[in-house]
């Protein structure tokens, strides 16, 4: 079995210091869902954390990008990004329906107020993290019965 390997580009830690505290510690939930997420996926051996679009980015191989940020125009939100042209986010709303708050086919949306569902969301992270594996599959593999 091969070690579960955490890359980190130093601009991306720069990046998550200048977040305020309350958001930082909101982005660091989801980051930490994110990298146990992909600690469970037999496959993934490798987590990058880098910048894309300025945005805190993950990826793995044979996987999807997953970006998180916040907005000083919309303060008291946060959102989880997707690869727009997916089926990611249509196949969340399909599976979770209004579980989420989504911004059209791109993105999760949390407020600062709301208590994050966990298990649903990790199974979306993790439908990212497999994407090229799964998007054949129907609801990208996403068993309802384990959540």
């Amino acid at each position: 079995m091969e070690k579960f390997i955490i890359k980190t580009d130093s601009n991306f830690e720069i990046k998550f210091e200048k977040y305020p505290k309350e958001i930082r510690e909101k982005l660091s939930y989801l980051r930490n869902l994110i990298i146990e997420s992909a600690a469970e996926i037999e496959s993934i051996f490798e987590l990058s954390e880098t910048l894309k679009w300025t945005e805190p980015s993950f990826v793995v191989k044979k996987g999807s990008t997953i970006r998180i940020d916040w907005k000083s125009k919309k303060p008291n939100q946060y959102a989880m990004y997707f690869q727009c042209t997916s089926k990611l986010v249509p196949t969340f709303k399909k599976v979770f329906g209004d579980k989420f708050k989504y911004e059209k086919s791109r993105a999760i949306l949390f407020s600062l107020d709301e208590k994050i569902p966990t298990k649903e969301l990790k199974e979306c992270i993790k439908s990212a993290l497999k994407y090229h594996l799964v998007k054949n599959e129907p609801m990208l593999g996403i068993n309802l019965k384990e959540i």
